[in-house]
């Protein structure tokens, strides 16, 4: 199931690209212009060399970020040295209520995940960018939750997208599937 919904996905995002761009090596475009949540600017290439998790959602989320969050936690330490090849980063779709501030004391519950923040108009750049989707749905009373994609999106050292992970399935095996991808590396 899981291989299957990574590969319809990825059709959709073929079947989405449009008829008169170039080719292009994938139809998800890696990079990013954000700020990091001490404000300092940062883009893809300030992470060269090492293997990105990138994952969208939001700090109100009630289930799927904290369960994926707590899974790519886990699958880095149980990488130990190598986990240190990876920097996962949350990027909020919520940027109206998750101010830097509010992303910090979020990721604070996570040893590994840096977050990264932005505009909303800088957030749907790259949401649109990496083919990740997110809505707004009202609860009423003025509350309002945000669906959204829930894929780890596996950058390489060199910049370019390797995979797309699923990682909030009970008893995921994310751990086997990072050294899948450290031992693919290395071939």
């Amino acid at each position: 199931m899981n291989r299957l919904a990574r590969a319809l996905f990825a059709l959709s995002l073929l079947a989405a690209a449009p008829a008169a761009a170039a080719p292009a090596a994938s139809p998800i475009d890696t990079h990013f212009a954000l700020s990091t949540l001490d404000g300092r600017a940062v883009t893809d290439t300030d992470y060269r060399g090492k293997f990105l998790l990138i994952y969208f959602g939001y700090t109100f989320c009630p289930d799927v970020c904290p369960t994926t969050l707590s899974q790519i936690d886990a699958a880095l330490d149980a990488l130990g040295p190598q986990g240190a090849r990876f920097q996962p980063l949350f990027i909020s779709v919520d940027p109206s209520r998750d101010k830097p501030s509010v992303l910090k004391d979020y990721l604070a519950n996570f040893r590994h995940i840096g977050g990264l923040a932005g505009s909303p108009e800088e957030i749907e750049t790259v949401a649109k960018a990496f083919h990740a989707y997110y809505r707004a749905r009202s609860l009423g009373n003025g509350e309002y939750a945000v669906d959204h994609s829930s894929y780890i999106y596996v950058i390489g050292p060199d910049g370019a997208l390797i995979e797309l992970l699923t990682g909030d399935l009970p008893d995921h095996p994310l751990d086997k599937e990072l050294r899948r991808l450290l031992a693919k590396a290395r071939a």
